[in-house]
């Protein structure tokens, strides 16, 4: 099957409209409330297509390394995140090795460092999470819905999920390395030859560690065979590897707002979740009114408001902020509170209009969304219905550039009552920011 590069093509740079007429829909934007925490998230994903051998990204000390500045010097302590999103292509089609990532943890005090796998899931998009094309909104209780190895990931992460590979705990001796991960990226049999793999992980450690992300392809056994590469084999890349070319199209400098370049993330971001709580008095909306996710520069929808995590050391020639969010856990609560005496239907969207950093009239959507998708991923909605029962739904959806979204929630609030709803998602690295949650005042 054709592996769309589902690198956010369209993140990379400022995406060319398509040329369609925008129906006024006169809907709101307010900021989102909340902030995002200060977890610090191993950010790898420059190069995402990965052509050559070597360090992707390394928080690893400079010393006794032959390419020191491929090494950023960051170390982790208590809660962190991991992150590794690449595409293996190889430069010669003839040649159809298999590439093999590897994260590496090297505990660099003198004493035993034990780090918890809160939860943790790595998948190839072939043959484990093919883009299939779905539905826009589709019911997905049980996470047997996706389409990319993004999407996959995050339901699982978004669920609390710990695949097998990861165990709940390790321990990392003194001034040793561990090899977390240890994962192909065939493309033979695949045409073209093509494959991608993403992985997301939630850790804690009770002391310094440092982390990396590499490269490298199959040794071959003396019979010829393909062989996972060894602890040795990758610590002796970490020590006198130097980063993977080719690399990625550098990205502009932060105070150019024309022509965005935004480049892809190679560092350590700041901020895993975004907690949020949103108090809604109905009867001061006519009509909607909408609240950004992932929003950006060049992608405020008018409310000057950019959510993007910061980076707190990154390679000079990739992103200036990991702009995206890629993984970052959304938690929104809505505390909807009908004043009036009169029955109040409102309904709850997650949509994808215009990017534009200015509103003049409401957010704007094509009449005829098509091309490439700019979401796809899981929402859970919670919360309680007419009898006071707490409800879990789970759906995931697809959307295009200028979509709206179909309702995931209608909920009728009776006069002089409130309704609390909470949204849970992690946002997908093969979507394309800035969406939407929405709430609308349905009339009858």
């Amino acid at each position: 099957m054709l592996f769309p590069l589902f690198l956010a093509s369209n993140l990379l740079t400022s995406p060319t409209l398509i040329s369609q007429d925008f129906p006024n829909t006169q809907q709101e934007v307010q900021p989102l409330p909340g902030e995002l925490d200060q977890v610090p998230v191993f950010n790898s994903n420059s190069p995402e297509l990965v052509q050559g051998e070597g360090i992707l990204l390394s928080t690893f000390p400079e010393e006794d390394k032959s390419n020191p500045e491929a090494h950023l010097d960051f170390a982790f302590n208590g809660r962190f995140d991991i992150f590794a999103h690449h595409v293996a292509k190889p430069p010669n089609e003839e040649d159809l090795s298999t590439l093999y990532l590897g994260l590496l943890l090297h505990n660099p005090t003198d004493e035993t460092v034990t780090v918890d796998i809160l939860s943790g899931a790595s998948y190839l998009s072939q043959p484990d999470a093919p883009f299939i094309e779905l539905p826009s909104t589709v019911e997905n209780p049980d996470g047997e819905v996706y389409a990319g190895p993004g999407s996959r990931v995050m339901d699982d992460i978004l669920r609390g999920k710990r695949h097998w590979q990861f165990p709940s705990q390790i321990e990392i001796p003194p001034e040793s390395n561990h090899l977390l991960l240890n994962a192909p990226i065939p493309v033979r049999p695949f045409d073209p030859p093509l494959n991608g793999r993403s992985t997301y992980l939630r850790l804690e450690s009770d002391g310094e560690v440092y982390a990396a992300s590499l490269a490298q392809y199959a040794p071959r056994t003396d019979q010829g065979r393909e062989r996972s590469p060894s602890l040795s084999e990758w610590e002796t890349l970490l020590t006198e590897g130097n980063l993977s070319t080719p690399r990625d199209r550098a990205s502009t400098p932060p105070e150019n707002t024309e022509d965005i370049t935004y480049g892809r993330v190679a560092g350590v971001s700041e901020g895993s979740k975004w907690e949020s709580t949103v108090d809604v008095d109905l009867n001061t909306v006519e009509e909607a009114v909408s609240y950004g996710l992932s929003t950006l520069v060049g992608g405020r929808l008018g409310t000057d408001q950019v959510q993007t995590a910061p980076l707190l050391v990154r390679y000079p020639d990739t992103a200036y902020a990991a702009h995206g969010n890629y993984g970052v856990e959304y938690e929104v609560s809505f505390n909807l509170n009908n004043e009036s005496n009169e029955d109040r239907n409102i309904s709850l969207a997650l949509e994808t209009p215009v990017k534009t950093d200015e509103l003049s009239n409401g957010l704007e959507f094509l009449d005829s969304p098509s091309g490439q998708l700019f979401f796809r991923g899981t929402v859970r909605v919670t919360y309680t219905d007419e009898e006071e029962v707490e409800q879990t739904r789970y759906f995931h959806l697809a959307q295009h550039q200028g979509e709206r979204g179909e309702p995931l929630l209608n909920l009728n609030i009776p006069p002089e009552a409130h309704r609390k709803v909470k949204v849970n998602l992690v946002y997908p690295p093969d979507a394309t920011p800035p969406q939407v949650l929405t709430i609308k005042n349905e009339h009858e």
